[in-house]
């Protein structure tokens, strides 16, 4: 017979992972503010193997709309410059010899209207996977209804597992909504 607690923990689990996910990706979203979450998927090839951008520069935001990569090893500088073109980043970094800049533009209304669907589509993928663990969650208490486990323990649970899956989707909601309202703001 299943632990019905362990199995709803599992599900909690990975309806936790998934908000993380999604919290994770809006923040490499640009939204015209300088953050910089938005260089955390930027690898540099340094000294032969592929590191992380702030491994090898302290990356700082001196206003709003600047980030300044300040390199340990001024050889790296174009080595970073050229991780920065390659990834997805999508901006140009200015380099002085001893820092790199990169200058966050003010997005246009059609931008941040891309944004903000790029951010729903995100937003619904994670939603669809609160979903999935919902229903694997709910497939494994069905089956232990027929190894034995009473009808009541089984609605209970399926009652607990609606509560949680809820309370993740208006997590979700939440965050989408704080990132729509960060975009969206001129």
């Amino acid at each position: 017979m299943i632990d019905v607690k362990a199995t709803l923990n599992e599900a909690e689990e990975r309806m936790e992972m998934a908000a993380m996910y999604l919290d994770e990706q809006l923040q490499r979203i640009r939204a015209g503010r300088a953050n910089v979450a938005i260089l955390d998927g930027v690898r540099v090839d340094s000294y032969g193997s592929v590191v992380p951008l702030n491994q090898v520069a302290s990356v700082t935001v001196p206003d709003p709309r600047t980030i300044a990569i300040r390199p340990w090893d001024k050889k790296a500088i174009r080595d970073i410059e050229k991780a920065i073109m390659d990834s997805d980043v999508g901006i140009t970094p200015e380099n002085n010899g001893e820092m790199i800049r990169l200058t966050i533009p003010q997005p246009t209304e059609e931008r941040r209207k891309e944004l903000v669907k790029q951010c729903n589509k995100v937003g619904e993928r994670t939603k669809i996977e609160i979903r999935n663990a919902r229903a694997d969650t709910k497939d494994k208490l069905k089956k232990a209804l027929k190894d034995g486990l009473s009808e009541d323990n089984e609605k209970d649970a399926e009652e607990s597992l609606q509560k949680t899956h809820d309370k993740y989707i208006k997590k979700i909601d939440a965050l989408l909504e704080e990132k729509q309202k960060e975009i969206m703001t001129v």
